[in-house]
């Protein structure tokens, strides 16, 4: 994701030349904080994944999670998926800062977001501080974030499936949450797993659960809005006409509220507030090449593999609702 300073309307400049030379201290604290906060969640999976019988206990004992903390291999695991997800993750964001600098726009260094969520983050961002003139510019910043987060994203998901275990009904249903499955999860799932029996579940391992964030985050940054990376692109491809697309897919948000996922809900009301219109470009009439064009059915090939309409399983407004009939 990037957030652009904002510009007089219709202003239009040329980049200054980039420098490094400014206080990146509150980069540096918000990734060791984001480092703190997905630990905890390591601990968390990996916990869970070498001991599937602490899901049977609610709560789980205190002293019980103590005694498993001593084990080496929960550490290492815990660590290891600290690593791969924020690797995935700054590798997206380095994406988009090594472009700027390619065309000597200006942009800080990745900001990180450590929260308490189920990953540990909100995900990192960057801010572009100078205009983007041209619709080449544009396009191949916005792309080269999520093409370098997806091929990332990929093989930790693959060779973290390979660590994964297929589980019984009773084990997959103790599960506090069952996450979605993405069409690139379900074609190595099949692939890897294709002797188990039907009614089995997969529990992720803790690089595959990286993975598939990556993968999550791939898919909500293509999504053609604003200052996300498919707001970029949708306008560097049809320019102001990119605002139908927008608002087709602020009304898709709303639907996918409804039945499969609310967290939609949230996102529009994000997305809404930091606003939907993309700022123009000096050459709005200029089209992008032929290469660039193909890129573009590379990132719609990509969005498709990485979609997930329901990332958090059972939680649709449907679902909700359905708890509160008498």
């Amino acid at each position: 994701m990037q957030e652009e300073t904002k510009e007089a309307p219709g202003q239009i400049g040329v980049a200054p030349a980039f420098s490094l030379k400014r206080r990146i201290w509150l980069n540096i604290v918000l990734f060791v904080l984001t480092i703190f906060s997905t630990l905890f969640v390591g601990i968390s999976l990996s916990i869970s994944f070498k001991y599937p019988e602490v899901l049977a206990q609610n709560p789980p004992s205190v002293l019980d999670l103590v005694e498993k903390l001593r084990d080496p291999q929960v550490i290492s695991l815990s660590i290891i998926y600290v690593v791969v997800l924020l690797g995935i993750l700054l590798g997206h964001e380095m994406g988009h800062f090594l472009t700027c600098r390619y065309y000597k726009i200006n942009a800080t260094l990745p900001y990180f977001i450590p929260a308490p969520t189920l990953i540990g983050t909100f995900g990192a961002f960057i801010k572009i501080k100078s205009p983007i003139t041209r619709k080449q510019q544009l396009f191949d910043i916005g792309v080269a974030g999520p093409l370098t987060g997806f091929i990332l994203s990929v093989p930790a998901l693959v060779y973290g499936l390979s660590l994964s275990k297929a589980v019984p009904p009773i084990v997959r249903d103790e599960a506090v949450y069952v996450f979605g499955e993405p069409l690139i999860l379900k074609i190595f799932g099949a692939m890897i797993f294709k002797d188990i029996p039907p009614d089995y579940g997969v529990f992720l391992h803790p690089v595959a659960f990286a993975g598939w964030v990556g993968i999550l985050v791939t898919a909500l940054n293509l999504f053609p809005f604003g200052q996300l990376d498919g707001g970029h692109i949708s306008y560097a491809l049809f320019g102001k006409k990119s605002r139908n697309l927008t608002r087709f897919f602020l009304g898709v948000f709303i639907a996918m509220g409804i039945f499969f996922w609310v967290g939609w809900f949230i996102w529009a009301f994000l997305l809404l507030f930091m606003g939907l219109k993309h700022p123009p470009v000096q050459d709005e009439g200029a089209h992008l090449s032929p290469r660039r064009k193909f890129i573009s059915y590379v990132i719609i090939l990509i969005f498709i593999l990485c979609f997930i309409p329901d990332p958090i399983k059972g939680l649709s407004l449907f679902d909700i609702l359905k708890e509160f009939r008498f």
